[in-house]
């Protein structure tokens, strides 16, 4: 989760990995560093303690140049976020070193370091990294095999980035479990953990693939497998424009990507649908033929994408006869799993490189107890997309708030494409399936209708500024709705929410409710809004405040204890889609109102590369 960017040129490069930083800061911002090789191979370093801005602003009153450097952007995990703690962490004066990832075995390296002389002074991994990885470098006289006899002493995932004055015009790189990526330049190279860090200064990227240790200079790049043979891995030009990443009239990324949302839908609908059918849209071998075998479908996935999963669930089994299952991936890898005939494994993930996600989905690949597996991602060369047999991309373009908002409606949209073509692939062009496409393509002129309605919610937030405690509630396919929506309140203004199927209210959540208690209900004309209402009724009876996002023809009436805001009429495939945009915004609304850091809420790292 924590951000890696570094660079070899010509040039002076601390801008270069101060901008890469920013773009990075997405990833972790507990403390941030740099460290590079300055005039007559000296190795410095500043760090400092919370965002790039207090890095920034030290560096602009200790300036260090060099044209040979790495960067750190932290999200904490073995040492409280504090200065000491931050990266780049040095061994000695002859080696720098940052790391993504976690270290499994590090008290045992720690220790073994500690007998052979090494003085620690954090309680990080990374630090016991830095010394290994010196220990192997001074045994070998080279940086190079350093790492490559390092790394097959690490157990855990990580991705490592070192340099040395020893060896001035060189970075080493390791990669296992966590994403690495190697920036071309002309006559320069990068390395980061994401191309968005590199997008200023190249488009043209070698992703690395697990195992593999580089050697990175100004003009050669050498990379080395798992097995230590010298391998070539292919250059790939990136499409991503530089100004997708820009707030523009916004004052936060996160309401600029709500507001994104049509666009994004449209663009991943694009070229995909047909006047009655999907068009299929898979990448891989054979796709539909594969589709048309499956009898079994289960969906891994983590947090937002996992309530996408869940939604995904009400579809498949609502309108097929494939039973679907759907897991949080962090237990999901560590259960025993029978075996079934036939079985798509599906996995979910905005940005590709989820941890746990991965290692369910390696799991499944080495016990070969599916028929295949399929990945509905983002990023388009991400972990997943390359180790999935199949992939189904959205076309959401860069999120960078952490909250994920149109990552999550553009997998909605993408698994409603999965719908039709799993029913395509096994019965045809049907009824539905024509159905399907027609609402589909009334998806984003819906979500625009939702957000004009932007000012009475944020009217409503209003009501919110003292709460402490929400309960959200949902029937059927909008439970998952509520879970998402308590999800977003959560993240970013510190409510403590909470949501529940609302039948549940009666087996005790209800003793939760009080005039205290905000109950906001997602309420939809479907075939379960009565039950809602009655569900409803009980918490007025019990002096509760409801706040209700309706649709028009359901005639609610607003009173004192039931404020009612009206959405358009929505088919009822797309209703879990469009329902979930108020929710994003009033979760938006609150957090502005608290005065709490929207896009970078505390103790959360948009990409969970961590166990």
């Amino acid at each position: 989760m924590c951000g890696i960017v570094g660079a070899v040129a010509q040039r002076p490069v601390s801008e270069i990995l101060l901008e890469g930083l920013r773009r990075l800061e997405y990833r972790g911002y507990d403390s941030a560093g740099v460290a590079l090789i300055t005039q007559g191979s000296k190795l410095k370093r500043v760090r400092s303690l919370g965002k790039v801005i207090a890095l920034t602003n030290k560096l602009a009153a200790e300036p260090i140049e060099g044209k040979v450097g790495i960067a750190h952007t932290r999200w904490a995990t073995h040492g409280k976020p504090a200065e000491h703690n931050a990266h780049p962490h040095f061994s000695g004066e002859e080696l720098g070193l940052v790391h993504n990832g976690i270290i499994e075995n590090y008290l045992e390296l720690r220790e073994r370091l500690g007998s052979l002389g090494y003085v620690f002074s954090t309680e990080t991994d990374t630090e016991v990294a830095a010394h290994l990885v010196h220990y192997h470098s001074q045994r070998t006289d080279s940086l190079l095999k350093g790492m490559l006899s390092a790394r097959q002493e690490f157990k855990g995932a990580y991705a490592l980035a070192a340099l040395s004055p020893t060896e001035p015009n060189t970075i080493i790189v390791a990669r296992q479990g966590s994403p690495l990526i190697i920036g071309v330049g002309i006559g320069e190279n990068f390395i980061a953990s994401d191309i968005q860090a590199m997008l200023p200064v190249t488009n043209r990227f070698i992703y690395l693939e697990n195992g593999d240790v580089a050697r990175v200079n100004q003009y050669k790049i050498e990379i080395f497998d798992a097995e230590g043979n010298s391998v070539e891995r292919p250059i790939r030009e990136s499409k991503a424009g530089d100004s997708s990443t820009e707030l523009g009239e916004y004052r936060h990324y996160m309401l600029k990507e709500i507001f994104e949302q049509p666009r994004a839908i449209t663009a991943t609908l694009e070229g995909r649908l047909a006047h009655h059918q999907v068009l299929s849209c898979l990448s891989g071998d054979k796709p539909m033929d594969i589709l048309a075998q499956v009898e079994e479908i289960q969906i891994v996935a983590c947090g937002t994408s996992y309530h996408a999963g869940l939604i995904a669930r009400h579809w498949i089994e609502g309108y097929t006869d494939i039973p679907c299952h759907v897991e949080v991936a962090s237990e999901y890898r560590y259960r025993r799993q029978p075996k079934r005939k036939n079985l798509l494994l599906i996995t979910i993930s905005q940005s590709g490189e989820t941890a746990d996600t991965l290692a369910a989905l390696e799991k499944m690949k080495q016990s070969k107890a599916c028929l295949a597996s399929l990945t509905i991602c983002n990023v388009l060369e991400s972990s997943l997309t390359r180790e999935s047999d199949m992939s189904l991309m959205t076309i959401a373009g860069p999120e960078i708030g952490v909250a994920s908002t149109k990552a999550f409606t553009t997998q909605l949209a993408a698994l409603q494409m999965l719908l039709g073509l799993l029913i395509q692939a096994k019965q045809g062009e049907t009824e539905f399936s024509r159905q399907l496409v027609a609402d589909l393509a009334l998806l984003p002129d819906l979500i625009e209708q939702v957000l004009a309605l932007n000012p009475q919610i944020e009217s409503l937030a209003e009501r919110f500024i003292e709460k402490q405690h929400a309960l959200f509630l949902g029937r059927g396919e909008q439970y998952p709705v509520a879970l998402e929506g308590a999800l977003k309140l959560k993240e970013i203004s510190y409510i403590h929410a909470e949501a529940y199927p609302a039948g549940e209210l009666k087996h005790g959540p209800l003793a939760l409710v009080d005039s205290e208690m905000p109950v906001i209900a997602v309420a939809p004309n479907t075939a379960l809004l009565e039950k809602l209402m009655s569900n409803l009724e009980v918490v007025r009876a019990r002096g509760g405040e409801l706040y209700v996002f309706a649709c028009k023809s359901a005639n609610l009436i607003p009173n004192e204890q039931m404020h009612v805001l009206e959405l358009p009429a929505v088919p009822e495939l797309l209703a879990p889609i469009v329902y979930t945009v108020p929710l994003q915004l009033l979760a938006y609304h609150v957090a502005i109102l608290k005065g709490t850091d929207v896009d970078k809420p505390r103790n959360l790292a948009k990409s969970v590369t961590v166990e």
